[in-house]
């Protein structure tokens, strides 16, 4: 009997495929797992309706603008999981005034701005509205950043062009978020990405942007990693919260991730799109 020939282990089947599927920075994850959890604890502090009647101004804040119907309020409501924190609405332009909400503490909060360029509300009470919004984010001393909302298939309307102008001057950091990312697949998702990009270029807007949907959940980590950076959210070794007032140079070394690194960690370029659901739908809100 002729003896059964030996294959080369470089001619074998039994190999593992190559995984192209991007690895996870462990610290990056644990960063936006805590975040998350941290979100959670938001809770209502008050609603102002002028810049001279808000919470003091010292700490960390970091707030949601957009147009009434771009999906704020659910976009509010899925970072924190609370279905009722923000309220949501079948009519745009809901939110009347500056809506504060702490995150553990006073000292970090999320601010919930009203929506502005489609509430059908009069033209009067429109411009009040705008010369407080502009008052807050020109004025604002506690204000870190802005979450900027965009619906996906709306994108870059005049009011946006002015709020980025506005914070442009003030030199104020921007992460905008294209919500309702379900409604479109995956290749039309991809090139409104695209396209915001290269409008922002043009306009010489050094702002990071990512897409989102309050319904799939997508983007939800990005989000929370970005809203605790810029709140000076730090935690211990042991995954415990340091104060921000109390964050010194010694403790950030020893946190599991600082703000400015995780900056770094994210890349602040959109997620992958091909993370994106199929269509989807999602109630029209504020």
């Amino acid at each position: 009997m002729r003896p059964k020939a030996r294959i080369p282990k470089f001619q074998r089947h039994d190999f593992k495929p190559i995984s192209y599927a991007k690895k996870e920075n462990t610290a990056t994850s644990a960063y936006a797992l805590s975040a998350l959890s941290w979100l959670r604890k938001a809770e209502f502090l008050m609603s102002a309706p002028k810049l001279n009647l808000c919470v003091e101004d010292t700490g960390f804040e970091i707030a949601f603008a957009g147009r009434s119907n771009a999906g704020k309020s659910s976009a509010i409501n899925c970072i924190t999981d609370q279905n009722q924190l923000a309220r949501a609405s079948k009519r745009p332009g809901r939110t009347q005034m500056i809506n504060f909400f702490s995150l553990g503490n006073p000292d970090q909060r999320l601010v919930d701005l009203p929506g502005y360029g489609y509430a059908a509300v009069p033209e009067e009470m429109k411009k009040v509205w705008q010369k407080e919004l502009q008052n807050y984010l020109i004025e604002r001393k506690s204000l870190t950043g802005l979450v900027l909302l965009m619906d996906v298939r709306h994108p870059l309307k005049d009011f946006d062009r002015m709020m980025l102008e506005w914070a442009k001057d003030r030199h104020l950091f921007v992460h905008i978020l294209l919500t309702k990312a379900d409604k479109l697949n995956r290749g039309p998702a991809s090139t409104v990405l695209l396209e915001v990009k290269k409008e922002l270029k043009k306009m010489k807007l050094d702002f990071s942007i990512q897409l989102f949907s309050s319904l799939s959940k997508l983007g939800l980590e990005e989000l929370a990693m970005v809203m605790a950076g810029r709140l000076n959210y730090v935690v211990d070794e042991d995954g415990k919260a340091i104060n921000p007032m109390d964050n010194t140079l010694e403790s950030q070394e020893s946190s599991l991730l600082h703000p400015d690194i995780h900056m770094d960690a994210v890349g602040l370029k959109g997620i992958n799109i091909d993370d994106i659901s199929e269509v989807g739908d999602e109630d029209l809100d504020e």
